[in-house]
Protein backbone atom coordinates (compact mmCIF):
# COMPACT_ATOMS: atom_id res chain seq x y z
CA UNK A 1 0.00 0.00 0.00
CA UNK A 2 1.11 3.52 -0.73
CA UNK A 3 1.09 6.21 1.92
CA UNK A 4 -1.71 7.94 0.02
CA UNK A 5 -3.86 4.81 0.13
CA UNK A 6 -3.23 4.46 3.84
CA UNK A 7 -4.18 8.08 4.49
CA UNK A 8 -7.44 7.48 2.66
CA UNK A 9 -8.10 4.17 4.40
CA UNK A 10 -7.66 5.20 8.04
CA UNK A 11 -10.28 8.00 8.23
CA UNK A 12 -12.78 6.05 6.13
CA UNK A 13 -12.25 2.97 8.27
CA UNK A 14 -12.49 4.86 11.56
CA UNK A 15 -15.78 6.36 10.42
CA UNK A 16 -17.12 2.80 10.10
CA UNK A 17 -15.71 1.89 13.51
CA UNK A 18 -17.34 4.88 15.19
CA UNK A 19 -20.74 4.51 13.56
CA UNK A 20 -23.36 3.98 16.29
CA UNK A 21 -24.51 0.40 16.28
CA UNK A 22 -25.55 -2.43 18.63
CA UNK A 23 -22.00 -3.40 19.59
CA UNK A 24 -20.92 0.17 20.34
CA UNK A 25 -24.09 0.64 22.36
CA UNK A 26 -23.27 -2.55 24.26
CA UNK A 27 -19.76 -1.29 25.06
CA UNK A 28 -21.20 1.96 26.36
CA UNK A 29 -23.63 0.11 28.61
CA UNK A 30 -21.01 -2.35 29.81
CA UNK A 31 -18.79 0.53 30.89
CA UNK A 32 -21.68 2.18 32.72
CA UNK A 33 -22.65 -1.02 34.49
CA UNK A 34 -19.30 -2.74 35.05
CA UNK A 35 -16.54 -0.19 34.41
CA UNK A 36 -14.20 0.87 31.62
CA UNK A 37 -11.75 -2.01 31.93
CA UNK A 38 -14.46 -4.67 31.80
CA UNK A 39 -16.10 -3.00 28.79
CA UNK A 40 -12.82 -3.00 26.86
CA UNK A 41 -12.14 -6.64 27.78
CA UNK A 42 -15.68 -7.56 26.71
CA UNK A 43 -15.01 -5.79 23.42
CA UNK A 44 -12.46 -8.52 22.77
CA UNK A 45 -15.40 -10.71 21.80
CA UNK A 46 -16.29 -8.31 19.01
CA UNK A 47 -12.64 -8.13 17.91
CA UNK A 48 -12.54 -11.93 17.73
CA UNK A 49 -15.71 -12.09 15.62
CA UNK A 50 -14.44 -9.41 13.23
CA UNK A 51 -11.03 -11.11 13.01
CA UNK A 52 -12.72 -14.32 11.89
CA UNK A 53 -14.72 -12.41 9.28
CA UNK A 54 -11.60 -10.68 7.96
CA UNK A 55 -9.81 -14.03 7.79
CA UNK A 56 -12.71 -15.39 5.73
CA UNK A 57 -12.45 -12.44 3.36
CA UNK A 58 -8.68 -12.83 3.03
CA UNK A 59 -9.01 -16.56 2.32
CA UNK A 60 -11.74 -16.04 -0.23
CA UNK A 61 -14.39 -17.92 1.72
CA UNK A 62 -16.62 -14.85 1.87
CA UNK A 63 -17.82 -15.79 -1.59
CA UNK A 64 -19.74 -18.62 0.09
CA UNK A 65 -21.82 -16.10 1.99
CA UNK A 66 -22.49 -14.18 -1.20
CA UNK A 67 -23.47 -17.35 -3.07
CA UNK A 68 -25.57 -19.03 -0.39
CA UNK A 69 -28.88 -17.28 0.17
CA UNK A 70 -29.86 -19.93 2.73
CA UNK A 71 -26.75 -19.32 4.85
CA UNK A 72 -27.17 -15.56 4.65
CA UNK A 73 -30.86 -15.80 5.58
CA UNK A 74 -30.19 -18.13 8.53
CA UNK A 75 -27.51 -15.91 10.04
CA UNK A 76 -29.60 -12.82 9.38
CA UNK A 77 -32.70 -14.18 11.13
CA UNK A 78 -30.65 -15.39 14.12
CA UNK A 79 -28.93 -12.01 14.46
CA UNK A 80 -32.18 -10.06 14.12
CA UNK A 81 -33.92 -12.29 16.68
CA UNK A 82 -31.06 -11.77 19.12
CA UNK A 83 -31.25 -7.99 18.73
CA UNK A 84 -35.02 -7.98 19.18
CA UNK A 85 -34.73 -10.16 22.28
CA UNK A 86 -32.27 -7.68 23.80
CA UNK A 87 -34.57 -4.80 22.86
CA UNK A 88 -37.63 -6.34 24.52
CA UNK A 89 -35.74 -7.28 27.66
CA UNK A 90 -34.15 -3.84 27.89
CA UNK A 91 -37.49 -2.09 27.38
CA UNK A 92 -38.94 -4.04 30.32
CA UNK A 93 -35.93 -3.45 32.54
CA UNK A 94 -36.26 -0.82 35.26
CA UNK A 95 -32.64 -0.87 36.43
CA UNK A 96 -29.24 -0.26 34.85
CA UNK A 97 -29.21 -0.81 31.08
CA UNK A 98 -28.45 -4.43 30.21
CA UNK A 99 -27.73 -5.27 33.83
CA UNK A 100 -30.89 -7.32 34.17
CA UNK A 101 -31.54 -8.54 30.66
CA UNK A 102 -29.65 -11.80 30.73
CA UNK A 103 -26.11 -10.45 30.74
CA UNK A 104 -23.70 -12.42 32.84
CA UNK A 105 -21.72 -10.23 35.21
CA UNK A 106 -18.63 -12.34 34.54
CA UNK A 107 -16.19 -10.96 32.01
CA UNK A 108 -16.37 -14.20 30.04
CA UNK A 109 -20.13 -13.77 29.75
CA UNK A 110 -19.74 -10.21 28.52
CA UNK A 111 -17.11 -11.27 25.98
CA UNK A 112 -19.48 -13.94 24.72
CA UNK A 113 -22.29 -11.37 24.48
CA UNK A 114 -20.15 -9.06 22.31
CA UNK A 115 -19.02 -11.96 20.13
CA UNK A 116 -22.55 -13.24 19.49
CA UNK A 117 -23.85 -9.77 18.70
CA UNK A 118 -21.07 -9.14 16.16
CA UNK A 119 -21.17 -12.64 14.67
CA UNK A 120 -24.94 -12.48 14.27
CA UNK A 121 -24.69 -9.66 11.74
CA UNK A 122 -23.84 -11.04 8.27
CA UNK A 123 -23.70 -7.48 6.93
CA UNK A 124 -20.34 -7.08 8.68
CA UNK A 125 -18.57 -9.61 6.48
CA UNK A 126 -20.22 -8.08 3.43
CA UNK A 127 -18.86 -4.68 4.47
CA UNK A 128 -15.38 -6.17 4.79
CA UNK A 129 -15.76 -7.82 1.39
CA UNK A 130 -16.84 -4.58 -0.28
CA UNK A 131 -14.74 -2.08 1.69
CA UNK A 132 -11.29 -3.59 2.28
CA UNK A 133 -10.57 -4.65 -1.33
CA UNK A 134 -10.95 -1.03 -2.47
CA UNK A 135 -7.57 -0.30 -0.88
CA UNK A 136 -5.75 -3.35 -2.22
CA UNK A 137 -3.18 -3.10 -5.01
CA UNK A 138 -3.80 -6.05 -7.33
CA UNK A 139 -0.13 -6.01 -8.38
CA UNK A 140 0.96 -6.99 -4.87
CA UNK A 141 0.12 -9.83 -2.51
CA UNK A 142 -3.63 -9.54 -1.96
CA UNK A 143 -3.69 -11.69 1.17
CA UNK A 144 -0.85 -9.78 2.84
CA UNK A 145 -2.52 -6.47 2.07
CA UNK A 146 -5.88 -7.68 3.37
CA UNK A 147 -4.14 -8.93 6.51
CA UNK A 148 -2.54 -5.51 7.06
CA UNK A 149 -5.78 -3.68 6.38
CA UNK A 150 -7.66 -6.06 8.65
CA UNK A 151 -5.20 -5.54 11.51
CA UNK A 152 -5.51 -1.78 11.08
CA UNK A 153 -9.30 -2.10 11.16
CA UNK A 154 -9.16 -4.10 14.40
CA UNK A 155 -6.86 -1.57 16.08
CA UNK A 156 -9.23 1.24 15.12
CA UNK A 157 -12.16 -0.85 16.33
CA UNK A 158 -10.47 -1.18 19.71
CA UNK A 159 -10.12 2.62 19.78
CA UNK A 160 -13.84 2.93 19.07
CA UNK A 161 -14.64 0.49 21.88
CA UNK A 162 -12.56 2.59 24.28
CA UNK A 163 -14.23 5.84 23.21
CA UNK A 164 -17.74 4.44 23.65
CA UNK A 165 -16.72 2.94 26.99
CA UNK A 166 -15.49 6.34 28.16
CA UNK A 167 -18.80 7.83 27.14
CA UNK A 168 -20.49 5.10 29.18
CA UNK A 169 -18.50 6.18 32.24
CA UNK A 170 -19.76 9.73 31.77
CA UNK A 171 -23.32 8.41 31.76
CA UNK A 172 -22.80 7.03 35.25
CA UNK A 173 -23.01 10.54 36.60
CA UNK A 174 -25.83 11.57 34.29
CA UNK A 175 -28.11 8.68 35.20
CA UNK A 176 -28.39 9.14 38.94
CA UNK A 177 -32.17 9.30 38.81
CA UNK A 178 -34.32 6.21 38.11
CA UNK A 179 -36.53 7.98 35.56
CA UNK A 180 -33.46 8.92 33.49
CA UNK A 181 -32.33 5.30 33.52
CA UNK A 182 -35.77 4.18 32.36
CA UNK A 183 -35.80 6.68 29.50
CA UNK A 184 -32.34 5.62 28.42
CA UNK A 185 -33.31 1.95 28.62
CA UNK A 186 -36.23 2.53 26.28
CA UNK A 187 -34.25 4.70 23.89
CA UNK A 188 -31.61 1.99 23.63
CA UNK A 189 -34.31 -0.67 23.26
CA UNK A 190 -35.87 1.27 20.39
CA UNK A 191 -32.48 1.60 18.70
CA UNK A 192 -31.79 -2.12 19.05
CA UNK A 193 -35.25 -2.98 17.72
CA UNK A 194 -34.76 -0.75 14.67
CA UNK A 195 -31.36 -2.36 14.07
CA UNK A 196 -32.89 -5.81 14.31
CA UNK A 197 -35.73 -4.99 11.93
CA UNK A 198 -33.32 -3.34 9.48
CA UNK A 199 -31.13 -6.45 9.58
CA UNK A 200 -34.13 -8.73 9.07
CA UNK A 201 -35.22 -6.91 5.93
CA UNK A 202 -31.74 -6.27 4.56
CA UNK A 203 -30.86 -7.75 1.20
CA UNK A 204 -27.83 -9.82 0.30
CA UNK A 205 -26.49 -7.39 -2.28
Amino acid sequence: MTLWQLLLFIPACFALNMAPGPNNLLSMNNARCYGFRTAVIAGGGRIAAFAIMIALVASGLAVVLYASETLFFTIKVAGAAYLLWLAIALWRSEASPLAEVGLSKSRLGLVRQEFLLAAGNPKAILIFTAFLPQFVDSKGSVREQLFSLGCTFLVLELCAISIYALFGLYLRQWFSKPHMVKRFNRACAAFLAVSGINLLFSRQS
